[in-house]
């Protein structure tokens, strides 16, 4: 981002400002990337005792007792949504888990949802399987409330409007049913919104939950399910790949907005295409090299890149040769005769195949890959299949971690999804704008920092979350910390404040044995005289900003006065920065539960 307002934008570039990622062995972004730079499969071999279901298939020998499982797949936390037991038992876990994937993104970019004035479109794709799954369709018939209240927790069509609502938001939603390219056409939609001015802010994402969960599968030749469970992408011994479950979603705004409003920006989208094969000479469901291929370059000229300036490769990468092959025939022709190297790496291998949200999972590899200018490599590549002509294209297998410098001088990714029934499409994104020098932050000023949670167990929780946060993570500005807290996070009963001076005091106030001079807490703050300062529409205003007056305006909202916190930080230079979201609670709902 820059601080410059000279600086244009091209008006068709998105940003991705918040992010929210639930993978098989990452319950976070953070754990996710770390998982990649580490080069872990997150792929489980279960035992039969674990295996919930396939009785009959168990001991078939081609049954493949491997999946990425998705810890807490079953659990919820309704009371931060303002949801009873008895509709968090009868929604669908996909439904629970993309509105909790979909607040984490807003916090992760700084948003309070009761602070959002404009209008928040949410697109996300869902597996229309797992309803049916999960429960009987509600008897349609009835016209009872609980009938009702069944059908809206049940079905996968609302699943994007059930989250707007339980977020407090306005805009559209649209569940998107493309098969296992369900991401990339979510966050296709979210784009053509957000650049025909629909919608000022928007949230996409896909959430895969297989059921029964975990359990194998029953391995078929030629088809795109593992052998031996394990996904070799590009690999001359791939047999396919195992069946994983998951949630991505991304929050995205119009990038001139974004910098305008000092959001904290991981990438950029510069160009999306989406297409169908339609009647082709490949098997239905396949990759058709030419119409994949004309997907890709259209979302390259719809963003005005040159493909000599993407130096990553995304592949959906089944891990099966034929698959494989198709896949990067398809991005040669897009790509032509391309003059530098290309890196090219699937996801696949670490974590599986996830369905709708497969294509989430390359995309947030690709962001933080990105954001950290590094190439994470693809595991489970030991013998390059040699079908696959290597030294003839562009495209360079990603075997090793390595630091991204690229030889166009600028980092931009391709990421391709592709699902059963022809479904095509692709996302090209670009390492976000440079930070334009910053003034030094004004050493010994004092600031407010605020934290609010349901209950003081959460609050704790919090506590411990943002102080393990500033320690990992020195770089953080307290200014950008404070402003951050202050208008990124939803005020919630149990509150906590503390006026600081430093990040070393923030981080002092956090612990458990703070001195009290540093804090305001919950329950134990002392009174002020409201008339010690001005209201407005939004709250009150503190008399000015020096210490004594930010600890009266923490001491007045943590015994629940109302603050109007973007007067406070008027005429700041202050960046929104991702920092720990709500720490969930979650409890184990079921259908036999209600």
């Amino acid at each position: 981002m820059s601080d410059s307002p000279e600086q244009e934008y091209d008006p068709g570039d998105v940003a991705v400002i918040g992010m929210s990622c639930r993978a098989p062995g990452a319950r976070t972004k953070e754990q996710f990337w770390d998982n990649l730079v580490h080069g872990r499969e997150s792929v489980s071999f279960l035992e039969k005792d674990e295996i919930e279901a396939d009785d009959t298939l168990i001991h078939n020998p081609f049954y493949v007792r491997a999946c990425g499982v998705l810890d807490g797949y079953d659990e919820f936390d309704p009371s931060v949504f303002g949801i009873g037991d008895r509709m968090a038992a009868a929604t669908t876990p996909e439904n629970r888990l993309f509105i909790e994937s979909a607040w984490e993104a807003l916090e992760d970019g700084g948003y309070d949802p009761d602070r959002i004035t404009g209008e928040v479109g949410i697109y996300g794709a869902n597996n229309p399987q797992t309803a049916a799954l999960y429960s009987s369709p509600p008897d349609r018939v009835s016209v009872g409330p609980e009938a009702i209240e069944r059908s809206l927790a049940w079905s996968p069509d609302t699943m994007t409007s059930n989250a707007l609502y339980y977020l407090g938001l306005t805009g559209e939603a649209v569940t998107i049913a493309t098969a296992c390219a369900g991401f990339h056409y979510a966050v296709h939609l979210a784009c053509q919104s957000l650049l025909l001015g629909q919608t000022d802010m928007a949230i996409a994402g896909g959430v895969m939950v297989r059921l029964p969960h975990p359990r194998g599968h029953l391995w078929e030749e030629g088809r795109i399910l593992s052998k031996d469970g394990h996904c070799r992408p590009f690999d001359a011994n791939g047999t396919g790949t195992s069946l994983s479950s998951g949630v991505v979603t991304v929050l995205l705004k119009p990038l001139a907005e974004a910098v305008a409003d000092r959001d904290h920006v991981y990438a950029v989208v510069k160009g999306t295409a989406i297409n169908n094969n339609g009647v082709s000479a490949v098997a239905y469901g396949m990759a058709q090299p030419e119409r994949l291929g004309a997907c890709i370059a259209n979302a390259m000229q719809v963003g005005g890149v040159d493909p000599d300036t993407v130096s990553l490769y995304e592949a959906n990468g089944f891990g099966l040769p034929i698959t494989d092959e198709l896949e990067v025939h398809a991005v040669s022709l897009a790509f032509g005769k391309q003059t530098g190297t290309c890196s090219i790496g699937a996801i696949k291998g670490n974590v599986g195949h996830g369905g709708v949200v497969s294509g989430g999972f390359g995309a947030m590899k690709s962001a933080m890959s990105l954001y950290h200018k590094t190439l994470v490599p693809t595991i489970n590549l030991t013998e390059v299949n040699q079908e696959i002509d290597f030294p003839t294209t562009a495209f360079v297998p990603q075997r090793e971690l390595a630091a991204w410098e690229p030889e166009a001088g600028i980092r931009r990714a391709g990421i391709t999804s592709i699902g059963g029934g022809g479904f095509n499409a692709h996302l090209v994104l670009e390492e976000p704008p440079a930070l334009a020098g910053r003034a030094p932050e004004a050493a010994g000023r004092p600031r407010l920092a605020t934290l609010s949670a349901l209950d003081d167990a959460a609050l704790a929780r919090q506590r411990a979350k943002l102080k393990d946060r500033l320690a990992a993570d020195p770089g953080l500005r307290l200014d950008d910390i404070c402003f951050s807290l202050n208008l990124g996070r939803k005020v919630m009963p149990r509150r906590w404040a503390a006026v600081v001076r430093s990040r070393a005091e923030l981080i002092e106030a956090l612990s458990a044995d703070a001195p009290r001079g540093l804090t305001a807490a919950t329950g134990s703050a002392p009174r002020t005289d409201a008339d010690a300062f001005r209201r407005n529409g939004e709250g009150i205003v503190p008399s000015g900003t020096d210490a004594q007056a930010l600890f009266e305006l923490a001491a007045a909202w943590v015994n629940g006065q109302r603050a109007d916190f973007a007067s406070l930080h008027a005429g700041e230079a202050s960046h929104r920065v991702p920092l720990p979201t709500y720490p969930f609670q979650p409890r184990r709902f079921w259908r036999k539960d209600w």
